[in-house]
């Protein structure tokens, strides 16, 4: 072992880490309780400097994407990282830190002494994060995923954000995990369509005939865009967005100098106007509101994000909707409802998603077609639903809720829950979005709001807004405030006060 002097005791602050380097290897040095740690400096999800993160109640905080690691072992708590943080050595001798930069043994695989099977339908983000929890969690039996694309699951968060920017080719975009995760991992993976189940004897019926005997089964299918019910819909630059392909279609057709439709105001929409508008073309938007994002954000955010986007290039048409695309053979206009006919050679549709529960017939669905679970994320004995197809108990109400993140919380619950645990989810939704360079974060979930109050201003980022309901802190919204927003993830698990919230990120 070789030790290296980094720093002294006293440098190491109670509320963060302290970033270190030992040659190229990053390092963050870190309190846990009387005790100092050192583990790899970046987040293992998207790289952030953890140092930049918030240390809560034994937790450190991505400033990012929000993940959590405990402070004691590195151990992942909240996704969307996958992976426990490394951990290196370390010493101190008076008031120095001595760390060596080779770390510790990863933990194995655990054994394969189980003859259970798991299967996990779906590959997208929740499912690969339950995949990759059964295995943490200690589970050795078999894992199948089943995913109707042939690709291992990958970070779709890019596809809106940086792929139609022509910032990152789709043959780039990051998988969840790498083949030989599951090499090593063991888990099978398998290119096929569920046509339907049985959950009394438990078996999947597959599209190329197969039958699938299961112990327990998790569905992660995910959503499906909605497409357009118009006369032209059907033209080939009509386009919706949610997997690689489609992505790759877009920026087969998508070329600088020309004009793009987006119908829809959704953050999938915007964020498509924000990165098509960077990749050149002129963006029109036919937005339903005419403030976007104010349900969620409010309406001052949602001004400013709307004048962001004016500011760079991109029009909002919102008292008129389309009525018909028009083109022989190709898209050539949008014609809307007053008779204006807006030329476009391309037509990008983002008016929300839809459970894709379909081949779920047999089992019992609300009225938007998801998948009623408990608050531990199971349909019935055996069976589990989480991410987009998921309505599930958030404080005390059925909720669904299409956030990332907020699936892989799913995935790690009903992991736990497969193995025979009894963990409920208690935590706080998360999702962030990206427009011309600028990125929003979002905490909690709140439909109705009697105060809100910003430090900042949000059409000079940064800023930060706290949105409160009887007194107590419901939602934040952020942009360049990473560290607060860590903080606020870690906190709003509890009911906090808005006057506490305050001190906490005037701190």
């Amino acid at each position: 072992m070789a030790l290296h002097r980094v720093a002294r005791i006293a440098d190491v602050p109670q509320d963060r880490g302290l970033p270190v380097e030992i040659g190229d290897c990053k390092i963050v040095l870190l309190r846990a309780g009387d005790q100092l740690r050192a583990f790899q400096g970046e987040c293992p999800h998207a790289g952030a400097p953890l140092a930049d993160g918030a240390l809560c109640h034994g937790r450190l905080i991505c400033p990012w994407h929000k993940a959590a690691f405990r402070a004691e072992d590195g151990a992942l708590c909240e996704p969307p990282a996958l992976d426990s943080l490394k951990r290196y050595p370390l010493e101190t001798r008076g008031d120095e830190v001595w760390v060596d930069d080779q770390p510790l043994a990863d933990p194995h695989t655990p054994p394969a002494d189980d003859s259970r099977t798991f299967v996990i339908v779906g590959a997208g983000a929740a499912g690969t994060a339950c995949a990759a929890a059964l295995r943490e969690k200690g589970f050795g039996g078999r894992i199948l995923m089943i995913d109707r694309e042939t690709d291992a699951g990958y970070d779709r968060t890019v596809l809106s954000k940086f792929v139609l920017a022509g910032e990152m080719p789709a043959e780039e975009i990051p998988p969840l995990r790498d083949e030989a995760f599951y090499k090593e991992q063991r888990i099978e993976r398998l290119h096929s369509e569920i046509t339907s189940l049985d959950a009394q004897v438990k078996t999947l019926h597959l599209a190329d005939g197969q039958i699938l005997n299961y112990d327990a089964a998790v569905l992660a299918t995910g959503g499906a865009p909605n497409r357009l019910e118009l006369p032209g819909a059907d033209l080939p630059q009509v386009f919706v967005l949610r997997s690689k392909a489609q992505a790759e279609q877009i920026m087969n057709t998508a070329q600088p100098d020309q004009r793009a439709v987006i119908i829809g105001d959704s953050f999938i929409a915007l964020e498509c106007a924000s990165a098509l508008r960077q990749h050149g073309l002129d963006v029109t938007v036919l937005a339903r509101h005419a403030i976007p994002f104010a349900a969620q954000f409010g309406e001052t955010v949602g001004k400013a994000i709307r004048t962001l986007h004016e500011e760079n290039g991109v029009k909002f048409i919102n008292e008129h909707q389309a009525t018909e695309i028009i083109g022989d053979g190709k898209v050539e206009a949008v014609l809307l409802d007053n008779g204006l006919r807006l030329s476009a050679d391309l037509v990008l549709a983002g008016i929300g998603v839809h459970p894709a529960t379909e081949p779920f017939a047999s089992l019992p669905k609300e009225k938007d077609q998801s998948l009623r679970v408990d608050a531990g994320m199971r349909i019935t004995a055996g069976l589990w639903a989480i991410g987009d197809i998921a309505t599930f108990p958030l404080n005390g109400q059925p909720q669904r809720i299409e956030h990332w993140r907020l699936a892989q919380q799913h995935a790690r619950i009903a992991a736990a829950n497969m193995l025979g645990g009894d963990e409920h989810y208690l935590d706080v939704p998360y999702f962030w979005t990206w427009h011309f360079g600028k990125n929003y974060d979002y905490l909690g979930h709140a439909e109705h709001w009697d105060e809100v109050e910003f430090l900042g201003e949000p059409e000079h980022p940064p800023f930060i807004g706290l949105f409160g309901r009887k007194g107590v802190l419901v939602a934040a919204v952020a942009c360049e405030k990473e560290r607060a927003m860590a903080l606020l993830a870690e906190r709003m698990k509890q009911p906090l006060p808005m006057e506490e919230a305050w001190t906490l990120i005037r701190d």
